[in-house]
Order: structure tokens, then C-alpha cells, then sequence
């Protein structure tokens, strides 16, 4: 064990040198890059730097870079110095890429025939380097932390296995690919990682797409509620987004928030006390309100989580786990957020919605009785409309039989 931690921490200096020193380039036709490199002074600054050689002058040059995952290239013009040295400085201080992504960037060159050329892409990791991370792991689950002792990386450890293990039953589980949870000691830190957009109550956050965990827990007598609360929570969005591909985000909110709030270890006991006052005040929000986004209010985005918590777990508890199998790949097939449920559920959702509310809430509970006595009335007018009919059938013949 102690030799392993020596190790990743070779490693982890090696990627740090390789990341912040320059190194050589080959280039594509007519240029060669060289020295090119890269230091990233984390929620500031990122300065690019580089030598583009050449045989012809060089009319124009461009600095291009994107995090791996988007579709936008920012292009940056560049001024060529001597021996073709150019550099250029990146304000990060919007938090433009999500912490922990992997950036590529690259040149490009118009030399004075005419033609541009274009040199091969580096990758970098945007990696916040302000605390002195720890880092302890078991097959693909990696855990980083940098406040508390060995106990407290060993737990979230512990925690972030049993909630995947837990997840088993309606999600695909994969150690294929890496999962890295990052700990900060306080919602401060965590908050000073995240995008300029991101809710300033925010207390943890999922990047699915690079198999990345943002969560805050403080080391001390609530740090396992925090862990098994948080942890699977989070790692719930990333096995999801895993397991649907590109059918992600064609799920609903209330949907994905709810499984991921299912599974956490914790079950937060604030969840039935928002959701009745909100019911008394006639204030809980409608399932299809909750299919594009939650509120971004903390009042209202607490209650959203309440009810998408306790609508799934309703829907997994009358319909199965096959049955949120069936809600998503409705989604997954295009259907929108009503329709979805019918087709797998045989009910809209607002139909399942009001559903809902009469089962765990305890609205409406004069229709639901009503409804749920309606076939016993039925069934009791069926038995007694052949004796009535009879009856009536009788008394006709009487006064047939009288007149006559």
C-alpha cells in the first residue's frame, strides 16, 4: 500500500511537469512547433506558449482550443516574434471549462504562399492545483481529498462502492472507466471551481461526461451522513449518463434528480416536511413543471428534489425498477415529458402526478376512496340489476294484467 502511494505520487508530479514545462511539437506540412506548452494558473489563467518554425515567412498564426468534450474551437490570433515565439494568455477567471477537463489546443499557420498549415493537437488537464490532494483508490473508483486523515478517504471509499453496488438494480454497472471524486473541506472551495452560472447553495456537482464528482463534506461527526448523502448522489449522474450515451439529456429532471436522490444512503427527513407544508399551501409543483430544469431558488429547488425523490420512488414501488427502465427508453425514444409516461406506464404524467399526490401525500382523499370503492359498486350494480329489472318487468305484466 505504502509503495503504491509512492508511485501515484511519482506519477502525479510527472503529469504536473509534463503539463506546466514545454516540450517538443511536430508539425503538418510547412511548419514545425516546437517548445509548445502550457501553465495553468487554476481560476485565473491559462498562457500558452510555443515556437512555430518555418521555411517561408509567416503572414498569420492562430492559437485553437477546445475541452475535449465541446463542439466550439476558440480561435486566438497570435503575434509571431523572433525565432517564431508566440504566447498567449486565456482569462479563466469565468470558470469557462469544468474543473478536472481535459483541454486540447493547437496552431495554425498562413505562410506567404498562401497555404495554412495546421500542427498536431496537445491535451492538458485543467487540474485545480491549489490544495495538496490525497488520493486513495480501489479498482476504477479514485477518491481525492485533501483535509482529514486516512479514515476519512478509506470512508468515502467505502461509500462510493456500496452506492454503485446499490445502483445495480436499474443501472448498467462498468468499472471500464475511470471515476474520480474530488472532497473539498467546504461549500467555499467547492463554489470557487464551478461555472460562473452555477447556484451559489449548490453542495455538490457531477460532470458526467468526464466521469468527475465535485462534492463538499468537512471532516468530523456528520462526515458520513455528508458522504453517503452526496457521494452517491453525484455518482448516480455519471452512471446514468453512462449507461443512456446520448440519451442523457432527453431525460426529464425530475427523472434523473429523483434515481440519483434515491440512491442516496441518507434519506434526508426535511424531504416530507417541505412536501406537506407545500401541500397545504396548495404550493407543490406540478411533475411537468420539473421536466426541462429545476428551480434555481434554493426554497424551490429543495422541494423539487423532495417531490422528484418521492414521485420516483412511488413510480419504482408500483411499476418496479423495469418500470423506470420503461420511463427511460420512452425518453431515450424522443417521446415528451407526458407522453413518455403513457408509453411506458400506461398513464400521463400528470395523471401519475395526481396519482402521486393522493397515494403519499394524502390529497384528494374522498376521490381516492371514491375510486377505489368504484368497482365494488359497480360490481354491486351488475348483481342487482337482473333482480331489478325482474322486479320492474313484474309489476309491468301486473298492471297489464290488471288493465285487462
Amino acid at each position: 500500500m505504502f509503495y503504491s502511494r509512492i508511485i501515484k505520487i511519482i506519477i502525479a508530479i510527472s503529469v504536473v511537469a509534463l503539463f506546466t514545462k514545454p516540450y517538443p511539437v511536430s508539425g503538418q506540412g510547412g511548419i514545425v512547433v516546437e517548445n509548445a506548452g502550457v501553465v495553468v494558473t487554476f481560476g485565473q489563467s491559462i498562457k500558452f506558449t510555443a515556437n512555430i518554425k518555418s521555411s517561408l515567412p509567416i503572414q498569420q498564426a492562430s492559437l485553437l482550443f477546445r475541452e475535449v468534450n465541446e463542439e466550439v474551437t476558440r480561435v486566438e490570433p497570435l503575434q509571431v516574434g523572433e525565432n517564431g515565439a508566440v504566447s498567449f494568455v486565456y482569462d479563466a477567471s469565468q470558470n469557462a471549462f469544468a474543473p478536472f477537463s481535459w483541454v486540447l489546443f493547437w496552431f495554425q499557420a498562413t505562410l506567404s504562399d498562401g497555404v495554412t498549415y495546421t500542427s498536431d493537437p496537445i491535451k492538458f488537464q485543467y487540474f485545480d492545483d491549489r490544495f495538496p490532494w490525497r488520493q486513495v483508490s480501489k479498482v476504477n473508483i479514485t477518491i481525492n481529498w485533501y483535509a482529514g486523515d486516512d479514515a476519512f478517504g478509506a470512508a468515502a471509499l467505502d461509500v462510493a462502492g456500496a452506492g454503485i453496488l446499490a445502483m445495480r438494480d436499474f443501472i448498467p454497472i462498468s468499472f471500464d472507466n475511470p471515476l474520480d471524486i474530488y472532497i473539498y473541506s467546504n461549500v467555499s472551495d467547492l463554489q470557487s471551481t464551478l461555472l460562473a452560472s452555477s447556484n451559489e447553495w449548490v453542495g455538490a456537482h457531477a460532470h458526467p461526461e468526464l466521469g468527475v464528482v465535485l462534492v463538499a463534506i468537512p471532516p468530523g461527526s456528520n462526515q458520513r451522513i455528508e458522504m453517503e448523502t452526496k457521494i452517491p448522489h453525484e455518482l448516480t449522474h455519471v452512471l446514468l449518463y453512462r449507461s443512456l450515451a446520448g440519451n442523457y439529456q432527453r431525460q426529464p429532471a425530475w427523472l434523473i434528480e429523483g434515481i440519483a436522490s434515491m440512491a442516496e444512503g441518507y434519506a434526508n427527513p426535511d424531504y416530507a416536511r417541505a412536501m406537506q407544508i407545500a401541500s397545504e399551501d396548495d404550493s407543490l409543483i406540478p411533475l411537468t413543471d420539473l421536466c426541462a430544469s429545476f428551480p434555481t431558488d434554493a426554497g424551490s429547488a429543495f422541494l423539487a428534489y423532495a417531490q422528484s425523490q418521492s414521485f420516483v420512488t412511488y413510480i419504482r414501488d408500483s411499476f418496479g425498477t423495469s418500470g423506470l427502465s420503461r420511463l427511460m427508453g420512452a425518453y431515450s425514444e424522443g417521446f415528451n415529458c407526458e407522453l413518455g409516461a403513457t408509453q411506458a406506464l400506461g398513464l400521463p404524467l400528470s395523471q401519475l402526478d395526481q396519482r402521486w399526490r393522493e397515494t403519499k401525500i394524502g390529497q384528494n382523499v374522498a376521490g381516492v376512496a371514491l375510486r377505489n370503492l368504484l368497482p365494488f359498486i359497480l360490481l354491486m350494480m351488475l348483481v342487482l340489476i337482473v333482480p331489478l329489472w325482474s322486479a320492474i318487468d313484474m309489476l309491468r305484466q301486473r298492471r297489464k294484467n290488471g288493465k285487462q
